[in-house]
Formats: structure tokens, C-alpha cells, sequence
């Protein structure tokens, strides 16, 4: 079971982290993936971090804005994102499995609820 928070609303250029716990042990040994939704749009890949935490995965439009880590003895996977942009805005998700990187949203077996990040221009 996955459980994302830190979202709200924030202006262009500005910073915000989301956080997703896991209740599981297990935790530290899934990959884990932040995928995010923006309105009248499919789900999208934002990045994702390997189980050990030593390779990660970002989406083109993220890359060197946007970082994932994880601190797998707190069974947590954190996202920082800067210098934020309106586009960003979207429901933020969580989830994992094990095996993952690499692999498309429809191949990872845990999901959280979402997070709602607004960005205001």
C-alpha cells in the first residue's frame, strides 16, 4: 500500500517535494516509479529509481529539473521538483513493483492515490 503526499499549489519557478510511504517492508526491494496525470491527458511517466537507488530513470521534460531518491529505510521514494512550470500541473502518482525500470506504467503492480500539484503562471 502506497501513500503520496506534499502536493498543493505553487507559482512558476518555485519548488515543491512529494513524498509516497510504503507500509511494507518489501518496499526496498521494488522499483519505484513517479507518473503523473494532468488534466484531459493519459498518464505519464515522470521518473523512476531502481531498488537499490543507484539508477534512475526522468522524462525528458523533467530532466534536470525534477529528482527522485528514496530512503529505503524509511520505506519512502521522494520527488523534488524544481523551477517549476505551469505544465507541470498534473495528479502526481506513486508506484512500484519489482523490476520495474525500464518498464511502462501498465507493468507496476502498486499504486497510491495521487497527489494534486497545481502550478499558477
Amino acid at each position: 500500500q502506497l501513500q503520496a503526499s506534499g502536493g498543493g499549489l505553487v507559482q512558476a519557478g518555485c519548488s515543491l517535494r512529494v513524498s509516497c510511504g510504503a507500509a511494507e517492508s518489501t518496499f526496498s526491494s521494488y522499483d519505484m516509479g513517479w507518473f503523473r496525470q494532468a488534466p484531459g491527458k493519459e498518464r505519464e511517466i515522470v521518473a523512476a529509481i531502481n531498488w537499490r537507488g543507484d539508477i534512475t530513470y526522468y522524462a525528458d521534460s523533467v530532466k534536470g529539473r525534477f529528482t527522485i531518491s528514496r530512503d529505503n529505510a524509511k520505506n519512502t521514494v521522494y520527488l523534488e521538483m524544481n523551477r517549476l512550470k505551469p505544465e507541470d500541473t498534473a495528479v502526481y502518482y506513486c508506484a512500484g513493483g519489482r523490476r520495474k525500470l525500464g518498464k511502462p506504467l501498465y507493468a507496476y503492480d502498486y499504486w497510491g492515490q495521487g497527489t494534486k500539484v497545481t502550478v499558477s503562471s
